[in-house]
């Protein structure tokens, strides 16, 4: 466990999948947990399992961004941890057949999305009581590296925010301040909705073998193991880490499998 005692976490898309992996972890680990989302009935979960607070807020609104910052600073006064986390695929396709609504939705939510977080964490981590320090964690994707054809933008947004958190790491260092950013690149992960897609098919052994095969480590990652590189990147053990990424895909981008 990571000791996360007497900070301050924000986790976006905290409702389900890694982002709730990693507001349980965060919590576990003694952070002090705001998330955001839209799902109200599902937060409700989350808050009963976790003590973690939650603020409703679509992370592609500058309005939105206003009260959460605010809410930081007036509830808890600073802000020590950042893990962008929401994301969106839906309306995506391939280059030939993507509409412009579907292009411009996705880009909004996965990539300006993303800014508009570490734009307003940036922005509160300079006021921290003690000196401008904190961690940005970005939540990209495997297919920043192997881009799906039926994906285009959903691949091109992840590769991107690779390049954003560079830019915010060496933007960070340039202007002083001991505050770090990184993206981890998860492979497939077990998530309920994964589940719900493999339990749903006409064949669910075989839609599991398929999702299992894609890594050569022959299985799906977990959500805690998400969440678990997520805490160490935000703990004080990693405070010498910054503007890299991190692939937890057992495997799967080092190379060919064969046959």
């Amino acid at each position: 466990m990571a000791d996360l005692s007497g900070k301050v976490a924000l986790v976006t898309g905290g409702t389900s999948g890694i982002g709730r992996g990693a507001v349980e972890r965060l919590a576990q680990d003694g952070a002090k947990v705001l998330f955001t989302g839209s799902n109200e009935e599902a937060a409700k979960a989350v808050t009963d399992a976790t003590g973690a607070a939650f603020i409703k807020s679509r992370v592609e609104s500058p309005e939105d961004w206003q009260r959460v910052e605010q809410h930081l600073r007036s509830e808890y006064g600073r802000l020590d941890i950042v893990f962008a986390n929401a994301g969106i695929e839906a309306g995506d396709s391939s280059v030939e057949s993507i509409t412009i609504e579907g292009w411009d939705r996705i880009i909004a939510v996965n990539l300006t999305g993303v800014m508009l977080t570490a734009q307003t964490a940036v922005k509160i981590m300079r006021d921290n009581p003690g000196g401008p320090t904190g961690s940005i964690i970005i939540n990209s994707s495997m297919s920043a590296h192997k881009a799906m054809g039926n994906f285009v933008a959903y691949s091109t947004t992840k590769s991107a925010v690779i390049a954003l958190g560079k830019s915010i790491a060496m933007h960070c260092a340039n202007e002083g301040l001991q505050v770090r950013c990184n993206s981890v690149l998860p492979g497939v992960v077990e998530t309920s909705m994964i589940r719900n897609i493999i339990d749903r098919s006409p064949d669910p052994a075989l839609a599991r073998s398929m999702y299992e095969g894609m890594a050569p480590m022959k299985r799906m990652a977990k959500v805690e193991e998400v969440a678990a590189l997520v805490a160490f990147l935000a703990s004080d053990e990693a405070a010498f880490i910054s503007g890299t990424e991190y692939l937890i895909d057992g495997a799967s981008t080092a190379g060919m499998m064969g046959v």
